[in-house]
């Protein structure tokens, strides 16, 4: 499913710490399954030495930003005296000397850490933390947002029932997933989501055809209807206002309403209640 563990939204996240704070040397990873952080990126380094550096909780600097879950810095790595010293080697081999690191935290779970460093025994400063941290913010948005999409990939795999309150799941779950794709930005993933939601919407016209919803190229809605109306008519059918479809979107409420009056006409029905019964008949809603 795309970028699985994280590298490439880990690696913009470094770009950023180091274009931000003028850092020349920038790396992190993720914790595994076995809460154990692996490097997997690194930016601005002039060695391979820290790549796929397999960092136990508590150990180094990272191992115990990890254990805390906050940020932590030193001015000489080497003779520093509050962190454990297994990696020095790799560290020298680098050539870093001052060196911070950052947790990113999603859910009250530590996620991974990312570090900033340099190749002089000097103090990193506010702006250089401050950058970092913001960095790591935005790590957690991306990694909470994906967390979020898996869970729902799995609530649209499983078989539907006749039940209704089932149906309501399926139906709110098919919502979020449309509003979520636009927001997820590996490309595999979010076609995965968008097949989820075509999965979910012809469950309640009879089951999955090939191709696309309406039998033509995959991701082709029924109804002649744009993607960008299909999303905001699942808004509609979970009772979001326009504003409310607009906040969830990313859209101003103005160009809610006009996609709204657009796939109304292609429906050929004039209420928002006979758009969702329509689209929900055409196989575009489930």
């Amino acid at each position: 499913m795309g970028d699985a563990d994280g590298t490439a939204e880990v690696r913009a996240a470094l770009l950023r710490m180091r274009r931000g704070a003028g850092l020349p040397v920038a790396f992190g990873g993720l914790l595994a399954a076995s809460r154990q952080l692996r490097i997997s990126d690194l930016s601005g380094t002039a060695t391979p030495a820290l790549r796929g550096l397999a960092i136990r909780p508590g150990s180094g600097l990272g191992g115990k930003v990890a254990a805390v879950g906050r940020p932590l810095s030193v001015t000489d790595y080497h003779s520093s005296h509050v962190i454990t010293h297994e990696y020095d080697a790799a560290v020298a081999t680098e050539g870093l000397r001052s060196v911070m690191a950052v947790p990113v935290v999603v859910r009250g779970r530590v996620r991974g850490v990312l570090y900033g460093a340099l190749r002089r025994p000097l103090p990193l400063g506010d702006r250089a933390l401050t950058t970092a941290v913001d960095a790591a913010r935005e790590l957690e948005q991306t990694l909470a947002v994906q967390d979020e999409a898996l869970r729902l990939l799995s609530v649209a795999r499983q078989p539907t029932t006749a039940d209704p309150a089932m149906w309501e799941e399926v139906r709110e779950a098919h919502g979020e997933l449309r509003a979520l794709a636009h927001r997820v930005t590996d490309p595999v993933l979010r076609q995965d989501l968008l097949a989820a939601c075509r999965r979910l919407a012809l469950a309640s016209s009879g089951g999955v055809r090939a191709g696309g919803a309406d039998g033509g190229p995959a991701g082709a809605p029924r109804a002649g209807l744009s993607p960008r109306e299909v999303d905001v008519l699942a808004c509609v059918a979970s009772g979001a206002t326009n504003a409310g479809a607009a906040e969830r979107l990313g859209l101003r409420p103005e160009t809610v309403k006009s996609y709204l009056r657009s796939g109304m006409r292609k429906l050929g029905v004039h209420t928002r209640l006979e758009a969702v019964v329509a689209a929900r008949k055409a196989g575009v809603l489930p």
